[in-house]
């Protein structure tokens, strides 16, 4: 049971081993891009590639869905990056249903574990699988395995490595599971719990009063999706909307009478602005209407000195 790319790993895993997939589960077709053409999952064009059965209810409460999920008579179910269960469906295989998480549980608990780990500047995450229970992402742990974080890292680099070891877990899962040799550690919420909640478009506002690394954390663990961005206006003609971005450096050199959201740059090689303590390299951004650019190509389009950050 899962819907993106980050499912598709385990998805493979367990094929590539010889697993019995008897279904798969993920969300219903939808309208994309300019033409609104239905797109299918990631989940749903690697099952059909390989011949496995695809249900795609928009209910999961729907009994017509409940019977027909029921009749592959599943040992196990697996779920990756899908939504939440309803008990009759977790509870129907006998050998239960277990679920991988992003984070090494309980921490980071919620929708964006990879994201919020980034932004509070962690060190170290890792994955987790355990079985589902009532109460989200607080069911028994089977195991856990740990990757760091380096300090280039952005929400999408870790995203691909978790997915790497994520598929690794979802395998070495199964097969304990189905040599009935398995842990199930009740989770032991100790100490304070962070969490990681759904983030959305005002989420991702960037905050020039906090300091340099913690703007630098939380532009690259909103990277590159759904983007950190600042409001602005150029002072030139007039045009606003949000400045996003995707990528940047902290420099060596600090300044100094700082003043948040001022803009320091050549109009050729470099565009920074200034945080509470210091500066950031932008390196990638992107304005209204535009794609996505490096600096260099940005500047020699576009006269940066006219921008102002409100």
């Amino acid at each position: 049971m899962g819907t993106p790319d980050f499912a598709v790993e385990s998805l493979r895993a367990l094929v590539e081993a010889n697993c019995q997939v008897v279904a798969v589960l993920t969300a219903p077709d939808k309208p994309a891009g300019r033409g609104k053409k239905l797109q299918q999952s990631p989940v749903k064009i690697y099952a059909l590639d390989n011949k496995i059965p695809v249900l795609q209810p928009p209910r999961l409460k729907n009994p017509e869905f409940l019977k027909e999920l029921k009749s592959y008579n599943a040992d196990l179910q697996v779920v990756v990056a899908f939504r939440m269960l309803p008990e009759l469906v977790w509870n129907m295989p006998k050998l239960g249903t277990f679920n991988l998480h992003g984070s090494l549980l309980p921490q980071y608990r919620g929708a964006a574990p990879i994201n919020w780990a980034v932004i509070n500047g962690e060190k170290e995450t890792g994955v987790t699988t355990f079985f589902i229970e009532k109460e989200i992402d607080t069911g028994k742990i089977i195991f856990k395995e740990k990757i760091s974080i380096l300090s280039e890292d952005t929400a999408g680099s870790l995203h691909d490595k978790l997915m790497i070891l994520g598929g690794k877990l979802v395998l070495k899962t199964v097969q304990a599971i189905v040599d009935n040799d398995y842990p199930q550690t009740e989770q032991e919420e100790i100490g304070l719990l962070k969490a990681a909640p759904k983030i959305f478009k005002e989420d991702c506002e960037i905050d020039w009063s906090k300091s340099t690394q913690d703007v630098y954390n939380f532009i690259r663990g909103l990277s590159p999706y759904p983007g950190a961005w600042s409001a602005f206006q150029n002072r030139k003609n007039g045009q606003s909307g949000a400045l996003k971005v995707y990528f940047a450096e902290i420099p060596e050199e600090d300044s100094l009478n700082i003043t948040p959201k001022k803009i320091l740059t050549d109009n050729k090689t470099f565009f920074n602005i200034q945080t509470s303590d210091g500066f950031l390299s932008i390196k990638s951004l992107q304005i209204p209407g535009k794609k996505r650019l490096n600096i260099e190509d940005f500047l020699r389009g576009y006269d940066a000195e006219q921008i102002e950050l409100s």
